[in-house]
């Protein structure tokens, strides 16, 4: 740009010879200069508008459509990411099929030291296992004053012992925030929900994982932030479940038992309301499992998901079933049960002698292992095979639990006739009591296989025709009759049409052949027979009862079944069932054992 002199000397001259005053021309010339200065700046300023106001539009108008697409979208929560490894510690709550809370985190400290920054280190020391019994103060010297700069003390502490640290005054000993798992029903379901402890953790947070039962099987899940802190809902009816512990440890008190399990399971859908193993523990202080001697005798062990029991005559229903099915036998057929019956080197006997011959329903209901094996030899050995496999007696239940795997039966390898005689009794095949309540459920579902779950509402697949209804039918009216008239007859509750089937088998030994006073009682049940809804499954580990008359027993029929009679008596209102008044109800004799009441009203 050429800036216009001021005084252009061309224009002085001319202006003294024409006698104008020459600072005429400079003040033109410099208001000419202003005013073109002041073009340039308010061209400048004109534009700088323009920009700023298209840039505001363009802003608003982003700004109006982020908003639009927020109200016309679903509402959901904003998230924090945050880059590199972190530790994940909120976990999912787990509740029974009402929503009521079985698993949950509470908000806790942990408490930790930096020995080299400690003023007293010996007197807190001292303090500090005043404050925390499980610690010794001469440990807690030795490491304070060893070169370690870091020293964990407790993973956990409650608010009372966390003021008590305080009041320490101990520069050194640091808090850290942390969640902890909580059961606030303590032991009731324990081997279900399993337990949880820490993982990863550091002194700002910790890691909560599952370390056995469902909280193991969901780990994942429950751990999952996709899941936006959804619970996981089980199966379980808590008020259901308390009862059937309550009852079940009352029964084992009382029939004298070293242990119990119970399992209550719906038949339509496959899902437990109760599943209960004694001895049980609480999972917020879950006890250290035994590394030596008998797995069962630790609180841990879970009986109804890792027992396996050889369940005796509760079996006898299976090969009776699978006839029925193939028409060769009707419940009036005669079968021969002369005792002893040979087979090879081998007697079967039974518990008292029958006489020559039984109907098929005799031979349910007074529990004839004789006339059972006849049965299972017009099957054959590979049908008999292929039925118990369809019943899922070969391989583990596919319950959500960790342990699961663990219960596999222990199924005979060769299966010749005396195998055949005596699985077809209940000896030979080891299974847990969980699986006698599915392939129970499964007959009294008209014969559709039922698989197991603990998750409420989940779909599952139409399970196999396993058995025909009509046979299924029937084994149910013969089950019937066992508890109206037969062995189990102490399991009868008024009303609620029990059939059921008892099943008493001597424990095998571990170094060969079998125990002659130990014993596991069972009783596998269901109700109502009219419509079958439930079923229960309960055995006792090494009962004895004594007997009204002196002397004592140990027969299923003497043990579980008036337990069992109990429990239904007690559940069955808890579930919703009323009891049938429309026709006459049996009067049944329940024995008296020890002060455990198991007469009806």
């Amino acid at each position: 740009m050429i800036r216009t002199p001021l005084r252009p000397l061309a224009r002085i001259l001319r202006a003294r010879e024409k006698g104008e005053n020459p600072d005429a021309i400079e003040a033109e010339n410099r208001a000419q200069r202003h005013a073109a200065i002041q073009d340039k700046a308010r061209s400048h300023a004109q534009n700088r508008l323009l920009f700023m106001s298209c840039a505001f539009a363009v802003a608003f108008g982003i700004v109006g459509l982020r908003m639009g697409a927020m109200a016309a979208g679903q509402p959901s929560e904003p998230r924090t990411q945050v880059s590199g490894a972190q530790i994940i510690s909120q976990r999912a709550d787990i509740t029974d099929r009402r929503g009521r809370v079985l698993a949950t985190n509470l908000l806790t400290h942990s408490l930790y030291a930096h020995p080299r920054q400690m003023i007293d280190p010996n007197g807190a020391a001292e303090k500090l296992a005043a404050i925390f019994p499980d610690l010794k103060a001469d440990r807690l010297k030795q490491d304070f004053s060893g070169k370690r700069s870091f020293l964990w003390i407790k993973k956990k502490i409650s608010p009372e012992q966390m003021q008590a640290v305080h009041d320490i005054g101990e520069p050194g000993l640091l808090f850290g925030p942390r969640e902890m798992r909580l059961y606030p029903n303590g032991k009731i379901a324990s081997h279900i929900l399993g337990g949880a402890t820490f993982g990863k953790e550091d002194v700002a947070s910790a890691e909560v994982v599952g370390i056995a039962g469902v909280e193991k099987a969901f780990d994942r899940w429950l751990r999952d932030p996709a899941n936006d802190g959804a619970p996981l809902s089980l199966s379980l009816d808590l008020t259901v479940q308390a009862a059937m512990e309550e009852v079940l440890g009352n029964g084992m008190r009382v029939m004298s038992a070293k242990g119990a399990t119970a399992v209550l399971m719906e038949v339509k859908t496959g899902e437990i309301v109760a599943m209960a193993s004694l001895p049980d523990f609480d999972p917020n202080d879950r006890p250290r499992p035994l590394l030596k001697g008998d797995p069962s005798d630790s609180p841990l062990f879970n009986r109804a998901v890792q027992g396996q029991y050889e369940l005796g005559s509760t079996f006898k229903i299976f090969p009776v079933a699978q006839a029925l099915d193939l028409k060769l036998i009707n419940p009036a057929t005669m079968i021969n049960t002369h005792t002893p019956m040979k087979i090879g080197k081998y007697l079967i006997n039974d518990f008292h002698n029958y006489g020559g011959q039984l109907s098929v329903t005799d031979i349910i209901v007074k529990s004839s292992n004789v006339g059972t094996v006849r049965v299972a030899q017009l099957l054959g050995p590979e049908r008999q095979k292929e039925f118990l496999k369809n019943l899922g007696l070969f391989e583990p239940t596919p319950i959500e639990m960790s342990e699961a795997p663990t219960g596999k039966p222990l199924v005979p390898q060769r299966w010749p006739a005396v195998t055949s005689a005596t699985v077809a009794f209940g000896h030979g095949l080891a299974a847990s009591p969980l699986h006698l309540a599915t392939a129970y459920a499964t007959i009294a579902n008209g014969g559709k296989r039922v698989r197991p779950t603990l998750v409420h509402d989940r779909s599952q697949r139409e399970g196999e025709q396993v058995l025909s209804p009509a046979a299924a039918h029937t084994a149910l009216q013969l089950l019937r009759q066992v508890v109206t008239r037969g062995t189990a007859r102490s399991a009868d509750v008024p009303g609620y049409e029990v059939a059921g089937k008892t099943g008493t088998a001597d424990k095998p030994r571990p170094s060969g052949g079998y125990y002659k006073n130990k014993v596991v009682a069972t009783l596998a049940s269901v109700f109502p027979a009219s419509d079958p809804q439930y079923v229960l499954v309960l055995s006792l580990d090494e009962p004895t009862v004594g007997l009204a008359g002196g002397g004592e027993s140990r027969t299923a029929g003497a043990t579980a079944a008036p337990v069992a009679g109990e429990m239904i008596r007690r559940l069955a209102p808890l579930l919703g069932l009323r009891p049938r008044t429309d026709q006459p109800l049996p009067v049944v004799e329940r024995p008296q054992a020890n002060g455990l009441k198991l007469v009806s009203n």
